[in-house]
């Protein structure tokens, strides 16, 4: 019998448990993966940048966790001797109207307690040459990247140090009350702690939550330079559509100082869609299927002109013009080679057909589930682990305690 189980290695539920185990190191905790090395899917396919937590709407919890979660993050990796580029990040505008939006970000970031600069044309020139800016951009110093892989194999390798048990290709099949069927045998805990991502909703459909949602993934890749002989400086970003939860097409360098371009948000049609019909699922496909059909029908939140928009991203011509906007004589032409994909497990309310922007846990005395953990869930892991252990595990527990008769 353990105190808790965590279902999935990814960079959530590594934090979570590590978080269990700094709060109470006699406990047993045991943390499963499904696949053979943990940062298989999101937490070791995703940007790797560490953002900065002025997107988001003032005093959500995603603009106080990516705050707090960038300078956590920094601190976990020079504590481990892993790499950080300080790359910082400027957001440019196209138009007077994007003006507008960069105003309208620098008002949630003055909320949000997230240092950002105005920078005028001249200024902006003077700092990066190339990059191009209608009147005005804004500079993000504490905007930073990292090699998400190495992060999250870095956090299996304390959590083990500490003395949580983790399991590699153990994968989840049923659960029976407290008790988890897995391809390794049945595992039992006080607590089950669902960090699944891309699976999140379907195992917390067997505890009896996620009526009200579901995963739709996207499918997200980048146009590399990998010898960055674009001589890209900064993260180059354009103004977001502030009603979808994705980014736009943007300039991003790695920690190793590569340069990409994208990423797309193509819409995918089974939840490990990664490429052709590898890891295909009918039963996945026919769910996936029927929500994006709901979204296509009725164009919630503008989805087909999203659709349309996203699929021509796979032709690395329209990528790179789609991104000529934020430079003034940029080299795309070693552009030349795609990333490793990866899947955005992204949130849709089943009864509004809306996606869900900010994070989603749903829990209670026996189990608790992050449903929607999505970008910038990486930036956020530290604090967003320690809120899910104080609001949804030690606060029932309490509450549970307090309630027994004496």
């Amino acid at each position: 019998m353990y105190d808790y189980i965590i279902i999935g290695a990814g960079i959530i539920g590594l934090n979570i448990a590590k978080n269990l185990k700094q709060r109470f190191q006699d406990s047993k905790i045991l943390v499963i993966e499904k696949e053979e090395e943990v940062a298989m899917h999101s937490s070791g396919r995703n940007s790797g940048v560490l953002h900065a937590g002025f997107y988001y709407t003032a005093n959500s919890l995603k603009a106080k966790f990516t705050k707090e979660g960038n300078q956590a993050l920094k601190d976990f990796c020079k504590e481990r001797n892993l790499s950080v580029n300080p790359c910082q990040k400027v957001v440019v505008a196209q138009n007077s109207k994007e003006v507008e939006g960069l105003e309208e970000l620098k008002r949630r970031g003055d909320i949000n307690g997230v240092e950002l600069k105005w920078l005028d044309e001249k200024q902006l020139d003077e700092l990066y040459s190339n990059v191009k800016t209608f009147k005005k951009a804004l500079l993000c110093p504490s905007t930073a990247t990292v090699n998400p892989k190495e992060v999250t194999k870095e956090f299996a390798k304390v959590i083990q140090e500490q003395g949580v048990k983790l399991i590699l290709d153990c994968k989840y099949e049923s659960s029976k009350g407290n008790k988890i069927k897995t391809s390794k045998g049945e595992f039992e805990a006080k607590k089950i702690i669902n960090c699944a991502g891309l699976y999140a909703d379907k195992i917390a459909n067997d505890f009896g939550f996620s009526k009200n949602f579901v995963i739709i993934p996207f499918k997200g890749i980048y146009l590399k330079d990998k010898n960055n002989q674009a001589s890209l400086k900064t993260n180059i970003y354009p103004v977001p559509n502030l009603d979808n939860p994705f980014l736009g097409v943007h300039f991003t360098l790695t920690v190793d100082n590569e340069a990409k371009i994208g990423p797309t948000a193509i819409p995918a049609f089974w939840r490990e869609n990664y490429k052709g019909f590898s890891n295909f699922n009918l039963k996945e496909f026919f769910q996936i299927i029927y929500y994006e059909a709901k979204l296509f029908l009725t164009n919630a939140f503008g989805f087909r002109r999203l659709a349309y928009s996203e699929v021509k991203k796979y032709y690395s011509t329209y990528l790179k013009s789609l991104a000529k906007g934020l430079t003034k004589n940029m080299d795309d032409t070693k552009f030349d080679s795609w990333s490793t994909p990866g899947i955005r497990a992204q949130l849709l309310n089943k009864k509004t057909l809306e996606l869900v922007q900010d994070f989603v846990v749903e829990s209670d005395n026996n189990s608790v589930h992050v449903l929607n953990a999505v970008s910038p869930a990486f930036t956020s892991s530290i604090p967003f682990a320690n809120w899910v252990v104080e609001e949804h595990i030690l606060k029932k527990q309490k509450k549970d305690s307090s309630s027994m008769p004496f």
